[in-house]
């Protein structure tokens, strides 16, 4: 077969998991009121089937794209395989932490926890989220940390070098600076990867669309006008949300934007 044909097969594949995935996410808020469980797994399952499909793309399209020399898609890579590999307790997602986790919401209660993410270049948000605890990226990604769930499926050296191009392309040490000012614990502190898949998906699309690759299938077609003409996330800027458990019940559920009061002046 065609290696061009292999390539948008793996296209038309990961553009009908984002579509599921925007089901359950457009689902969620209703199902969430009968049975958070299932609206939680089928949420976090769906993102995880994009990672897959991703990573499947990158499979057969590395010859295409580098997809290590940038922050984004390097990470995505780099999640999924944790997630495949599952030799660890990390990358639970938020919602998960919050409601299915032992205790429940309950034992959160008066807790205030940090999500950051990166906005839109164009001012429009992003309207799908996906967090996961920023410590979590550093116990499997960073060498330094000497974490017990540390990748061990790559070499030390390009682990550190894969780690520094994430932090350094992603803003993640201005996150981390913005915790360690704000006093936000480490274990209350997320990242969204909702953005930085959107930037991934751009990035990638684009240059499959440069190579030539065709866009075949509903999905595929509906998808590739949006990413690769009108959506573009700034991963230089980030945006910080607070989300503050009063046990107000769904008013929990809505982070609060919080502005940087530091960078303008004011202590």
């Amino acid at each position: 077969m065609d290696s061009s044909i292999i390539v948008e097969n793996a296209i038309s594949t990961l553009a009908n998991t984002m579509r599921i995935y925007g089901e359950a996410h457009m689902r969620f808020g209703d199902l969430f009121k009968i049975d958070p469980e299932e609206a939680i797994n089928n949420i976090d399952r769906s993102f995880e089937m994009m990672l897959e499909s991703f990573h499947t793309l990158y499979d057969v399209s590395k010859h295409l794209f580098p997809y290590f020399e940038h922050g984004d898609t390097a990470l995505l890579i780099a999640v999924r395989n944790a997630i495949y590999h599952r030799d660890h307790p990390l990358f639970r997602s938020l919602r998960w932490r919050l409601h299915l986790d032992r205790g429940g919401v309950e034992r959160w209660l008066g807790a205030s926890f940090l999500l950051a993410g990166h906005p839109t270049r164009h001012g429009a948000p992003i309207r799908i989220s996906h967090h996961v605890r920023l410590d979590d990226l550093d116990a499997r990604l960073d060498p330094s940390r000497a974490s017990p769930y540390l990748d061990t499926f790559v070499n030390a050296t390009k682990a550190a070098d894969r780690s520094t191009l994430i932090d350094s392309q992603l803003g993640l040490p201005a996150i981390r600076e913005f915790r360690c000012r704000h006093r936000y614990p480490d274990d209350q502190t997320y990242l969204d990867l909702g953005p930085i898949f959107v930037s991934a998906i751009c990035r990638v699309f684009k240059a499959m669309n440069a190579a030539g690759i065709n866009f075949r299938d509903f999905d595929a077609s509906t998808y590739v006008g949006p990413f690769t003409t009108e959506i573009a996330v700034d991963l230089s800027s980030q945006d910080f949300k607070q989300l503050r458990l009063r046990g107000w019940g769904p008013l929990d559920l809505i982070p609060i934007p919080i502005e940087d009061r530091h960078e303008h002046g004011v202590e």
